[in-house]
């Protein structure tokens, strides 16, 4: 099964839960998105590595990446290979110089070593064709250059808008609910589109 490679286009604030983060990956020949809700610490991993900064003491990643480094182990690429239940599942290909060995590990976790070792992130077409979102650059939704949590502006407290419940989208049409879905894309609210997406996933199955 041929790989499609992603990068990291960005992380925005989640307007819908408080401390959460989506991250989004960009198909790399491509205009699929794939966004990805992540906690307050992995986001900042993330952010501080694609800002270009350096802690004073070293994150957790960073350590990692130190003592990897220390004992001759590589990250080769990170893989996203799996998508069950909205959760998505990664793994990690390592090499010491003398075997190579994949490890489990949570896909915002990869992606934060990926960006440290400078190495690839693969996903399958499945997982695209399943949880990718289409831009239509022509209508300006942007978003094209990456968005930290520190340059998001956070919703004024009381303000939070409430997280759309699955029963409310069960009530909802298929032809609605693809309205919908662009208009989220064109907010820029890649968590309510991933809420949609898995909904007209699910009544396609």
């Amino acid at each position: 099964m041929g790989k499609i490679k992603l990068n990291v286009l960005g992380i925005s604030y989640s307007q819908t839960q408080s401390g959460a983060y989506a991250l989004v990956l960009s198909e790399e020949d491509g205009n699929r998105r794939i966004p990805i809700i992540v906690g307050g610490f992995e986001a900042q991993a993330i952010a501080i590595e694609l800002e270009g900064l350096t802690p004073p003491r070293p994150l957790t990643h960073d350590l990692f990446k130190n003592f990897s480094q220390s004992y001759g182990i590589r990250i080769l690429e990170v893989n996203i290979h799996k998508l069950e239940d909205g959760v998505f599942f990664a793994n990690i290909l390592c090499d010491n110089g003398d075997q190579r060995m994949t490890l489990d590990a949570r896909t915002s976790d990869a992606i934060a070593l990926a960006l440290r070792f400078g190495c690839p992130i693969y996903t399958t077409e499945e997982i695209v064709e399943k949880a990718g979102i289409i831009l239509d650059f022509e209508k300006g939704s942007g978003f094209e250059q990456a968005e930290t949590g520190s340059r998001q502006k956070k919703p004024a407290p009381g303000k939070t808008r409430k997280r759309t419940k699955r029963a409310d989208l069960t009530e909802i049409s298929m032809e609605e609910l693809k309205a919908m879905l662009s208009e989220a894309v064109a907010k820029e609210d890649y968590e309510k589109a991933s809420e949609i997406r898995d909904e007209i996933n699910r009544r396609a199955k």
